[in-house]
């Protein structure tokens, strides 16, 4: 398919920094042995593959400010667009040479994002989205998968865990999901989850105290495949709260509602 020139910037500038995480990635097994440098290792590939999207990004569109998961808030010139990027989403996946990570870009326009993609440099699958023009998984287009009874979906969450808040909250939720759905299932990279709930792979998303960068790119792809996407109290505060829901239409109700009465109970 054609790409406009926003996402063809986003794609250039995602392959390229894919090479360096794709060359450390084949070297994280000859660290193992090392409790210490596998994550010494992992922390400069992310810095370097960051590196890479900034200079990339900023060479095609000058003036655009970036949210960036390591350097954080870099103003511009251009105060309407912003780059959200995260490097290595799932670096604790990295560490373990688990292939479950990506790297994710978004573009926000006004406050609002219009363009999303996320790319796993080991399987090669290159998900994005642009507002108005749908999401695409490569060359084929995604929706959000149909079913409407819960007890049919496969839930996705991330889980929290040392050092991460939310720990009694997040059982009280398990504990009232578990026993309406098919199935329950945790990747390690909230970016990725969102990038199958769009593909249709998960029928459900949801997750507390992420950070922008996590969820930016995600959001663009779920709605554009289709699915609507919330906070976790069913509004639009989603990159301000860190909470995010994402279903298609049918599901996303009652499953607000499940969320709602286990954090009221809890």
């Amino acid at each position: 398919m054609q790409l406009s020139a926003t996402l063809t910037v986003m794609v250039q500038a995602a392959r390229k920094a894919a090479r360096g995480l794709q060359r450390d990635f084949g070297e994280i097994e000859n660290l193992q042995v090392s409790a210490k440098a596998p994550a010494n290792f992992v922390t400069a590939a992310d810095l370097r593959s960051e590196k890479v999207l900034r200079e990339e990004l900023g060479k095609a569109r000058p003036g655009y400010a970036f949210l960036l998961e390591e350097a954080g808030e870099i103003p511009g010139t251009d105060p309407s667009h912003r780059w959200i990027v995260d490097p290595l989403d799932g670096t604790t996946n990295f560490m373990h040479g688990i292939p479950l990570f990506t790297i994710s870009i978004a573009l926000e326009r006004q406050g609002e994002i219009v363009a999303g993609l996320i790319y796993n440099p080991v399987t090669d699958e290159m998900f994005f989205a642009e507002k108005g023009r749908g999401a695409f998984l490569n060359n084929r287009r995604l929706r959000v998968a149909s079913r409407s009874e819960m007890t049919e979906a496969v839930v996705c969450t991330g889980i929290p865990h040392l050092g991460r808040p939310g720990h009694t909250r997040f059982l009280a939720e398990l504990g009232a999901v578990m026993p309406q759905v098919a199935g329950i299932r945790r990747t390690g990279s909230a970016a990725l989850d969102l990038a199958w709930m769009a593909a249709g792979r998960f029928d459900i998303f949801w997750e507390a105290a992420l950070s922008p960068w996590d969820m930016a790119a995600g959001i663009c792809l779920v709605r554009e495949a289709g699915g609507t996407v919330s906070d976790l109290t069913g509004g639009s505060k989603i990159l301000e709260s860190g909470g995010i829901l994402a279903a298609n239409e049918r599901l996303h109700p009652p499953f607000l509602s499940l969320l709602k009465k286990a954090r009221k109970d809890a």
